[in-house]
C-alpha cells in the first residue's frame, strides 16, 4: 500500500463522485480520509445533500467545483456519464434505505459503485440490486473496512493454509453502549436514522453491526451458513428495532458457531471480537487492538503475532502501510478496501486483470449480509426456530 512519496498522478488518480456525506455526516468523512490514504483517487463531483443548497455548500468545504455538486443523485449520474472527464465511482455513504435506488443509477450507466455497508435495507432490494451489477459491467465494492487489518488478512490466510485444521468453532461479537438510553428521542442524527426501520431496514444492531460480524466470521473461516437461530431484543422501551442479538449458526462442514450483537452493553465501544478454532489451533483477535493476532497451536503456549513482526505473513503485510509499533486501524482498514477497489478500477480501465491477492468485498457478500439480517428476524418472531440461510439468500 502506498503511503507518502506516491508516485500517482493527478491523471491517474480515479475520479471519484460522492452521494450523501454533507455537513455533520459521520461516515462521509471516513469515506473521504480513506480514499485520500494511499493518494488513488480525487473527489471531483457530489449530490453531498438531500437538498442542493446544501449539496452545494458541502461541496465548497470540500472544494468540490460548484458546476459538480448536484442537487440529487439522478441529476448527478446523468450528467456525469456524459462527461468527457467524469466520475469514474462513485461512494455511496446515505441512510440504507437509499442505498439501492442510488446505486442502480450509477450501475446502469457503468459507473463503478463503492457502497457503505449494509448493501440495502430490504432484502428484495438486495436482489435487484445484485442482478443490476451483474448486469452493469460495473464493479461493486461494499466497505466492510474491518477485513481490510492486515491481521485480519494474516488469520484468513492461516486458515486457508490449514494451520488450523479443519474448523470446528467461530464465535464473534461486536458489543457497543452508545444506544444504552433512548438516545433517538433527544434528536442526534446517527441514532434517529439508525434506529427508524424505515431508513435502517428490519434489522437494528443486527443490521448496523451484526453485518460486519457476520460479514468478519465468513470472510476469515471461509465457511458458508446453512443455518441459524436468532434471538433478539429490544431493551429500550419503544424502540422500533432490535438492539441486541444473540445468533446460534451452523456452518458447511460441520463447524458451529456463536454471535452476539449489542448496542446496550455498558463500558463498551467498539468491541469487535473474533476467535476461531480447529482441530490443530485456534486465533484470537479484538477490533480495539488490532495490530496483534493471539494464535494457539495445539498442545502449545500461546503465540502472539504482530503486523511486522516474526511470524507475520505477506497477506497481512501486503496491505500494511507503517512501521511495526506504529498502529494501523479503523480508517486505515477503510483505505485498504479502497486501495483494492483502485486496483480492479485501474486494471479494468487498462484492460488487464487484477492482480493477484487484490481482494475485496462485493455484491454477493452484501446479499448475504441482508440476507443474514432479515434470517435473523424472521427466526427470532418465530421465537428462535432454526430456518434455513439459502432461502433468504437465494436470488
Amino acid at each position: 500500500m502506498a503511503i507518502e512519496g506516491s508516485t500517482t498522478t493527478a491523471s491517474r488518480r480515479i475520479r471519484l463522485g460522492m452521494v450523501g456525506g454533507g455537513r455533520d455526516a459521520f461516515i462521509g468523512g471516513v469515506h473521504r480520509i480513506a480514499s485520500r490514504i494511499d493518494d488513488r483517487y480525487e473527489l471531483v463531483a457530489g449530490a453531498f445533500s438531500s437538498t442542493p443548497e446544501k449539496s452545494k455548500a458541502s461541496a465548497a468545504d470540500l472544494g468540490v467545483a460548484a458546476d459538480r455538486a448536484y442537487g440529487d443523485y439522478v441529476e448527478m449520474a446523468k450528467r456525469e456519464a456524459r462527461l468527457k472527464n467524469g466520475i469514474e465511482a462513485v461512494a455511496i455513504v446515505t441512510p440504507n434505505h437509499m442505498h439501492f435506488p442510488v446505486a442502480r443509477e450509477f450501475l446502469k450507466r457503468g459507473i463503478h459503485v463503492i457502497c457503505d455497508k449494509p448493501l440495502t435495507s430490504t432484502l428484495a432490494d438486495a436482489r435487484k440490486l445484485a442482478k443490476a451489477a451483474e448486469t452493469s459491467g460495473a464493479l461493486f465494492v461494499l466497505t466492510h473496512n474491518y477485513t481490510g487489518y492486515p491481521m485480519i488478512r494474516q488469520a484468513r490466510a492461516m486458515i486457508e493454509s490449514g494451520e488450523l485444521g479443519p474448523i470446528r468453532l467461530v464465535q464473534v461479537e461486536y458489543a457497543q453502549d452508545w444506544l444504552t438510553e433512548n438516545l433517538e428521542k433527544t434528536g442526534q442524527k446517527q441514532a434517529g436514522w439508525r434506529t427508524d426501520p424505515a431508513r435502517s431496514g428490519l434489522g437494528g444492531s443486527t443490521g448496523d453491526i451484526g453485518t460486519h460480524a457476520f460479514n468478519l466470521a465468513s470472510f476469515v473461516s471461509g465457511l458458508e451458513l446453512e443455518e441459524l437461530c436468532a434471538d433478539l431484543d429490544s431493551f429500550v422501551e419503544g424502540r422500533k428495532v432490535d438492539d441486541n442479538g444473540h445468533v446460534l449458526m451452523r456452518f458447511s462442514g460441520g463447524a458451529k458457531g456463536m454471535l452476539w450483537c449489542s448496542q446496550v452493553a455498558p463500558g463498551n465501544e467498539n468491541a469487535l471480537k473474533l476467535r476461531v478454532y480447529g482441530e490443530k489451533g485456534g486465533i484470537e483477535w479484538a477490533q480495539e487492538d488490532p495490530n496483534y493476532l493471539w494464535y494457539t497451536p495445539l498442545g502449545q503456549p500461546k503465540r502472539l503475532l504482530t503486523r511486522n513482526g516474526a511470524g507475520a505473513t505477506s497477506a497481512g503485510q501486503r496491505v500494511s502501510r507503517i512501521p511495526g509499533g506504529h498502529p494501523e486501524g479503523y480508517l486505515e482498514g477503510f483505505a485498504t478496501i479502497y486501495s483494492e477497489a483502485a486496483e480492479a478500477i485501474v486494471a479494468r480501465r487498462d484492460g488487464k486483470p487484477v492482480p493477484d491477492g487484490v481482494t475485496f468485498p462485493g455484491i454477493e457478500e452484501g446479499l448475504a449480509g441482508v440476507a443474514f439480517v432479515t434470517a435473523c428476524v424472521e427466526s427470532s418472531r418465530r421465537g428462535g426456530t432454526w430456518v434455513k440461510f439459502e432461502n433468504y439468500v437465494k436470488r
